[in-house]
């Protein structure tokens, strides 16, 4: 498939009416063309030049041809220019000839209703029923029985909702756009010592990289000299700088603060965190929410079902009523603009391209209109423990010290391991400024723990396996019991005689979680639930200190997924991993949601992707596509109710055009103005800096 870009779409609706045209060309069956991003996806070998007059039926254009004015700013002229006309018109008329009055009257329709009369005509002709179809048999039904002032008025209003319309869906796509200026456009290469600028696209895993300070980095890579702190907004959202020193992981597309940082590459642009994040916030806007699928099947019944409420009004009247036939043409013309399906079709996609592009600068990636509406609406959510709700490290959370030489003694064993948790121990001790000894004939025995020799004299490091040969005192046993029963993973250091102490280990819950879970039950979301592979002790306790509803212990992969499955039978569930370990529960939910902080694994498995690595944005990501989905709902009434309305004034005869093109366009300029205060994020620092002034 090839992409183009588009100008000129007019609405949503005719966008979609010209993808079922292209659709009928040889090898267009699987054209798409996109109102929201204005893309065209057609089969490399379909006559483009076909192709091309199909979008110019409508007023639009493949963007290469660069020969074509700006389509908002054209229109908006031709509506300034119909205004003044009809202005003249309106002053004149008393001074003026009727012939002259009307011709002026015809010139304020012409200048901004011509391009809608001559899209119009041709469909009629081709019995093609669109709102161009209904605003120009409107118009010949209103000059035909003289209502040339009337005419003008809609000609000039329909102009207004036109511009409008674009304007609205063209903010939306801006906001999408100003994301996507984040990648830079070069780099400097540094080769056999002499800097060289190149394309972005020609950098390459291995080649070295000069970034100054106020630059952006090109890819992904590692610090291999310099120091500096990062800002990682565009990957992250996080506005915070991030120290970076050599051996540190750089994304690129994060600015380089002060200094000069090198960085080796490790992937290509292309591959990289950036490229791939930018391509699915292009994506996403793509994606029809069944909300959308719903509206336009709607629209596709409901425009001949208002043409067909139009010649009931024209002829039941004057049939069976008494009416005259000129008022109830008059009536039936005003119901014709009543029909217009823009405003409906409109409701959805600006909230749906707000709502991605406000979480996307968060640093929350939605991969698609249909996720961001069942984020809005889940009611469960289940969270993998390590690396989601615990920072995944171990850390030494208790100890007991029976012997002043036991952190001397374990310090000593502990400093040459590798192992996670003795670098825990080692973090402790570097807190409380040991001072270590020469361990000798070091010895790790798997499943127990090491034996060392210290000044002689032999110690043992590790689990209740290496203090067998030993008589616990009571002390020692309840200290164990306790330590047992707080979920703690225990490790103790003896001698051939006594146990000189023992540390608890766990897994540092973090700082944000139960701020992030008081939050999340604030938004609506009824269940929070933990499943993990830990022993049940461990998951109370984490349970417990970050307010959880419930929680399931001792699970293996293959029961995470079935427990993912059996609650969504309750309700919509999202589940929440690191996007490797959790994969197939991650697919089982109705929602997958990935912490990654840029790792390919997470934006490849998940439905929606947190880039912090953190957890304390998602309360606010749903909020956002709570209120996307109330928006959507809003939209639809309003643009139903104004209809109804107008259309419900036929029955005292009080229907008139310009009221009907006016509930037309008063619908769609709500329902855009409504979607684009989603974009609208209040200065929340600042407001907290002015209620403590006043407080």
């Amino acid at each position: 498939m090839i992409q183009y870009r588009v100008k000129g779409l007019s609405c949503a609706n005719c966008a979609k009416n010209l993808e079922e045209e292209i659709q009928k060309l040889e090898y267009g069956e699987n054209a798409k063309l996109n109102f929201q991003s204005s893309k065209l996806y057609v089969n490399e070998e379909i006559n483009i030049a076909k192709v091309k007059k199909i979008l110019a039926s409508d007023g639009a254009y493949i963007e290469e041809e660069n020969k074509h004015e700006d389509t908002h700013s054209y229109l908006l002229w031709l509506v300034l220019l119909s205004v003044l006309a009809f202005i003249a018109a309106v002053v004149f008329e008393k001074t003026l000839s009727p012939s002259a009055s009307v011709t002026m009257y015809i010139i304020a329709t012409v200048i901004s209703g011509y391009k809608t009369f001559l899209k119009g005509a041709k469909n009629l002709v081709r019995l093609k029923f669109n709102i161009d179809t209904l605003m120009t048999i409107a118009l010949i039904g209103a000059f035909g029985i003289g209502e040339w002032k009337e005419g003008a008025v809609v000609a000039i209003l329909f102009g207004v909702n036109e511009y409008l319309e674009g304007l609205g869906m063209e903010k939306a796509r801006r906001s999408i756009e100003s994301l996507l200026e984040v990648a830079p456009n070069e780099a400097t290469i540094v080769i056999n010592g002499q800097e060289k600028k190149v394309s972005i696209h020609d950098i390459k895993a291995g080649d070295i990289v000069l970034v100054k300070a106020g630059e952006k980095i090109p890819s992904d890579g590692i610090v291999v000299e310099g120091k500096s702190s990062v800002n990682e907004a565009a990957i992250t959202g996080e506005s915070l700088p991030v120290e970076k020193e050599a051996k540190d992981e750089v994304f690129g597309g994060s600015i380089n603060n002060e200094g000069i940082l090198k960085v080796r590459i490790t992937k290509p642009y292309e591959e990289s965190s950036l490229a791939k994040i930018l391509h699915l916030v292009e994506e996403a806007q793509e994606t029809k929410t069944p909300t959308e699928q719903f509206i336009n099947k709607f629209a596709k019944y409901y425009t001949p079902l208002i043409m067909l409420i139009s010649l009931v009004v024209i002829f039941i009247p004057p049939l069976f009523l008494g009416v005259d036939w000129r008022t109830s043409l008059y009536q039936g013309l005003a119901v014709l603009i009543v029909g217009c399906p823009c405003a409906l079709v409109l409701s959805s996609p600006i909230a749906i391209v707000s709502g991605i592009t406000r979480n996307a600068r968060k640093g929350i990636l939605v991969k698609g209109g249909v996720y961001l509406e069942q984020l809005g609406k889940i009611g469960i959510i289940a969270f993998d423990k390590t690396g989601t709700l615990t920072k995944g490290e171990p850390y030494v959370e208790k100890f007991v010290e029976y012997d002043p030489s036991f952190w001397s003694i374990i310090g000593s064993i502990e400093k040459s391991s590798t192992h996670p948790i003795a670098k825990a121990i080692m973090k402790k001790i570097d807190e409380l400024n040991v001072s270590l000894l020469e361990a000798r004939s070091v010895v790790a025995t798997s499943g127990e723990g090491i034996k060392a020799e210290i000044d002689g004299k032999e110690y043992r490091v590790g689990n209740e396996k290496t203090i067998q040969h030993l008589s616990l005192s009571e002390n020692v046993k309840e200290d164990i019991k306790v330590f047992k029963q707080e979920g703690l993973t225990i490790v103790l250091v003896s001698d051939d005689k006594n146990v000189l102490g023992m540390v608890g280990i766990a897994d540092e819950i973090r700082q944000e979680s139960s701020q992030v879970i008081r939050m999340l039950h604030r938004t609506g979301v009824k269940r929070t639930v933990m499943l993990t592979g830990d022993h049940e002790k461990t998951a109370e306790k984490v349970a417990k200190k970050v307010g959880l509803s419930e929680y399931f212990a001792n699970l293996l992969p293959e029961e995470k997924v079935e427990k993912v499955k059996e609650l969504s039978l309750s309700g919509k569930t999202a589940m929440i991993g690191d996007g490797i370990n959790d994969a197939p529960a991650l697919a089982a939910a109705d929602l997958g949601i990935a912490m990654g902080k840029g790792t390919d694994s997470a934006i490849e498995t998940a439905d929606i992707v947190l880039m912090q690595d953190h957890l304390g944005k998602l309360p606010e990501a749903i909020s956002t596509a709570k209120k996307v989905n109330r928006i959507i709902k809003l939209n639809i009434g309003i643009a139903l109710g104004l209809k109804a309305a107008a259309l419900l004034l036929t029955i005292p005869g009080w229907l008139t055009l310009w009221i009907a093109i006016l509930s037309d366009m008063g619908a769609t300029v709500l329902v855009t103005l409504i979607s684009l205060t989603i974009l609208w994020e209040r200065n929340k620092k600042l407001l907290n800096m002015r209620l403590s002034a006043n407080g």
